[in-house]
């Protein structure tokens, strides 16, 4: 009954991918938004959106490794 170490540090390895993506997505959107007259504006948008998407799904499947290591019902 002990805990699979490797998924555990894979869980944590995506929680702390998905923790630059949630701080940098937010900055370039905001970026995108002061700069409304500059002509990239829709590209900088799109990256921080595509950012903010992608360190939400990166958290998620971190929780959902983490969790699934912790509470692994296969008693062989």
């Amino acid at each position: 009954m002990g805990i699979d170490r490797t998924q555990l540090n894979k869980g944590i390895g995506k929680l702390a991918w998905a923790l630059p993506l949630l701080l940098s997505g937010p900055t370039l959107i905001y970026n995108a938004f002061i700069n409304k007259g500059n002509a990239w504006h829709y590209l900088v948008l799109a990256i921080g959106i595509a950012l903010c998407l992608g360190g939400v799904y990166m958290m998620f499947m971190g929780i959902k490794t983490i969790v699934d290591c912790l509470f692994d019902s296969n008693d062989d």
